[in-house]
């Protein structure tokens, strides 16, 4: 591709984006593109991925469009072979597929089960499955990198947190940890990206100006993230460079989040 490559050990990866028909995934997905790897697309927006993959394609990369819901374990599988056949088997998976279901700051007994159900299967459950079907290959092979993506809000308490997210976003951090504890004798390093307020497409709508100056004087790096700041810690990751990292939780967040 035409961008320099800063990770030439990512060149040839197999790697599969959840989520990454959009938002911080599909950043994600272009940015390994750049780097060499194969790039394996997931959504469930066959226009929003076709979308994605014609950027990378236009650009020299290569990139494979699959769809499942991840929070249906033998759609998973079925994607996961599918990847299997048509590039080789996940170098690196980045769990990023997930929402936030409820409202931010809804009084706790106000919210419904299934909402609650909705946030922690969308979040939690979803990262766990892909985890499940993508890890005996890696165990197999002795080789492998799993990134996970958490929220901010996990580690920020407070009345209007998003409480139903946050806690399927808790869950995800120390499952990452316990996972990285578990894995490493196998060859295999697990970290996770914990992003603060991103201005994502969507959020570029509906975050008035007004709460978005709001929100960059909340952070001592006095702007809001983007997708890229994301991606690149992705890169750095899922890279050599990163080879003796594992089982860190690392705060993509202009140094909101500081504890």
């Amino acid at each position: 591709m035409s961008v320099q490559s800063r990770y030439p050990d990512l060149a040839g990866k197999v790697v599969l984006i959840t989520g990454s028909s959009r938002g911080i995934g599909s950043s994600i997905a272009k940015r390994f593109a750049e780097q060499g790897a194969k790039v394996a697309l997931h959504g469930r927006d066959e226009v929003a991925l076709s979308a994605v993959q014609a950027q990378i394609e236009q650009a020299g990369g290569q990139a494979l469009r699959v769809t499942a819901d991840v929070t249906k374990f033998a759609q998973i599988e079925a994607m996961r072979l599918e990847i299997e056949q048509k590039l080789g088997p996940i170098d690196i998976l980045v769990a990023n597929a997930g929402g936030n279901f409820t409202r931010p700051g809804i009084p706790f007994e106000e919210i419904s089960e299934e909402g609650w159900h909705a946030s922690l299967d969308g979040n939690l459950t979803a990262t766990f499955l892909t985890i499940k079907s993508v890890l005996p290959s890696m165990r197999a092979r002795t080789s492998g990198n799993i990134i996970t993506l958490s929220s901010a809000a996990s580690r920020r308490p407070g009345p209007m947190s998003p409480i139903v997210y946050a806690t399927a976003k808790a869950g995800i951090n120390i499952l990452t940890q316990d996972l990285a504890s578990q894995l490493g004798p196998f060859g295999i390093r697990v970290n996770c990206i914990s992003p603060e307020t991103i201005l994502t497409e969507r959020n570029e709508e509906r975050i008035p100006e007004a709460q978005k100056s709001t929100l960059i004087e909340a952070h001592p790096i006095r702007r809001l993230g983007t997708p890229d700041d994301v991606a690149q810690a992705a890169l750095y990751l899922a890279s050599d460079s990163a080879s003796w990292v594992t089982g860190i939780i690392l705060d993509v967040a202009g140094g909101v989040v500081l504890a």
